[in-house]
């Protein structure tokens, strides 16, 4: 996304002009830019770095938010229990929401006590299923979770 700058490096081509890649837009997932922004809506935005390959100002508008994952983890530890629901079921498991804009995966393995080729027909998008946190990876900003017992 472009964005006209109000202040800040000039764009050598385009003064007064940056740019916004789509990871820097939320910390969630989107599928299109109009789900963070519109054309003509002013931003604040932080400034990354000047990409001189480009010559493009980088910035970010996820940067001046906190990063939800990592306040999620601050209060939740291996062995909790958590009540979730499913949000997108996968060839190699489920991702669960276990709270706003958090999912953690929930791998085939763990999902039944027999061997599954896929977990299709096992859960369904919108079931509700109480988790435990098996694994944090704060680096890689990762769920890991396991069935507690079904909803």
């Amino acid at each position: 996304m472009f964005v006209s700058l109000d202040e800040g490096p000039e764009h050598p081509v385009f003064p007064g002009v940056g740019f916004i890649t789509i990871p820097e837009l939320s910390w969630r997932h989107i599928d299109a830019v109009s789900d963070v922004v519109r054309v003509g809506q002013r931003v604040s935005c932080a400034f990354l770095r000047f990409d001189d390959w480009n010559g493009e100002a980088r910035l970010s508008l996820r940067g001046l938010r906190p990063d939800p994952f990592a306040v999620f983890v601050e209060g939740v530890e291996v062995g909790r229990t958590r009540r979730g629901q499913v949000s997108k079921v996968i060839p190699f498991g489920v991702f669960v929401r276990v709270a706003d804009g958090i999912e953690g995966l929930v791998h085939l393995r763990e999902l039944t006590g027999r061997p599954v080729e896929t977990a299709e027909g096992i859960l369904q998008v919108g079931d509700e299923l109480t988790v435990v946190v098996t694994e944090i990876d704060r680096a890689r900003r990762r769920l890991a979770l396991s069935p507690a017992h079904r909803a």
